[in-house]
């Protein structure tokens, strides 16, 4: 869902089975393909670094799934009715799910979900920045949905045509479950902006707060970014990043206006003659620090990923006993 760490330096080592002689004429019929917008197989050969590239950025989507459920978690025994609450549980249980789908499309490329795990769990992979941000209110919840996920939509819809087919085919249903999160979390917002006084400024907190780290979710700016210009020439990334964000703006701030919230950004203005809004400069700096592990909440979501595994070894190995002896029981049958 959530892959701007692929601008930065580091990743998740891959195995090394994979590498080795890079034949020319594998080049050349991978090469072919991308050219006439085929999917890449797991079966296919593929260039180490291709193959590396896909490694990196879906276990940072998947670890974002995962991790992203965190922030909402805490409001399920506090949402306002039982009906939200139901629903919230509905779309936690979903982003675990889509980690699933994405841990399973890594897996075939040669990488293991354990060592995909203990990269998260000891820093050598990345996720999402904007999920080391707190949610000290119901409106962030309504935030999460609509702003959030409503960025990621814009930057997963491209992914359904990524040149690598198990990622492509993961993101089909992935995006279709993130338009209802939207659709979920924009309803919160607009049932507290048509509420009291009270719930509208919480909404527009929630806004203030939400804002820049969304746009921000996009990555560096084009000119800064390290990896978008071969990711694109590979087909695995289809849009870049600075016009990710501007449609994502373009498409949000008739929304903000409908709610009738203040544009959180002074300097957001209709520019006629590009046919798009103009922005104030974003805080780069914020955004690395929060990547790097200096945001609100990183130790917090790190110490609640390593927790949950520890406490969850004794379901592993009871999965995996019991895999061990219904394959006893069948070899005896047979």
């Amino acid at each position: 869902m959530y892959t701007q760490s692929m601008d930065l330096p580091g990743g998740t080592p891959e195995r090394s089975a994979f590498e080795g002689r890079e034949d020319r004429t594998d080049q050349d019929r991978f090469d072919a393909k991308l050219r006439a917008d085929h999917k890449i197989e797991a079966q296919d050969w593929m260039p180490a670094a291709y193959r590396k590239t896909l490694v990196r950025q879906i276990s940072q989507h998947a670890h974002s799934e995962v991790v992203g459920m965190l922030p909402e978690g805490n409001w399920v025994t506090r949402a306002p009715s039982l009906k939200r609450k139901a629903i919230l549980l509905a779309k936690i249980q979903d982003e675990g799910g889509h980690g699933l789908y994405l841990y399973s499309a890594a897996e075939t490329l040669g990488t293991s979900r354990e060592q995909m795990v203990d990269a998260l769990l000891s820093g050598q992979s990345k996720y999402s920045s904007i999920f080391n941000y707190p949610t000290p209110t119901w409106a962030d919840i309504g935030a999460i949905g609509w702003l959030v996920d409503g960025a990621a939509i814009m930057n997963q819809v491209p992914l359904c045509r990524c040149s690598y087919g198990p990622y492509a085919r993961a993101m089909i249903r992935i995006c279709k479950e993130e338009s209802f999160h939207q659709r979920q979390g924009f309803d919160i917002m607009l049932t507290l902006c048509r509420g009291t006084p009270e719930q509208k400024a919480m909404a527009q907190e929630a806004l203030n707060r939400w804002w820049w780290p969304v746009v921000m979710m996009f990555g560096p700016s084009d000119s800064a970014s390290i990896h978008s210009a071969q990711t694109m020439q590979w087909g695995i990334k289809r849009i870049s990043n600075d016009d990710l964000r501007q449609k994502f703006i373009d498409a949000t701030v008739p929304q903000i206006e409908l709610l009738g919230l203040d544009l959180p950004d002074p300097a957001l203005r209709w520019n006629a003659e590009r046919g798009h809004y103009d922005h104030g400069p974003i805080d780069w700096s914020e955004f690395k620090r929060v990547l790097d592990g200096d945001g609100p909440c990183n130790r917090e979501r790190i110490a609640a990923r390593v927790q949950a595994h520890e406490q969850g070894a004794w379901v592993r190995e009871a999965a995996l006993e019991h895999a061990r002896r219904q394959r006893e029981r069948q070899t005896k049958a047979a």
